[in-house]
């Protein structure tokens, strides 16, 4: 039993990191918005 809960407690502590981790990411280092712009290919465009 005392493996058990060790093993749960290690893994209890890696998921920790992990979610810690992810949390940092998510707020301290948000991405550059920028503009995509893609051509689409086979546009007819309707003339006014």
């Amino acid at each position: 039993m005392p493996s058990l809960i060790r093993l749960i407690v290690v893994l209890g502590v890696l998921a920790g990191i992990a979610g810690g981790t992810l949390y940092t990411l998510a707020v301290y280092f948000e991405p550059e918005p920028k503009e995509i712009s893609t051509p689409i290919r086979n546009l007819e465009l309707k003339k006014r």
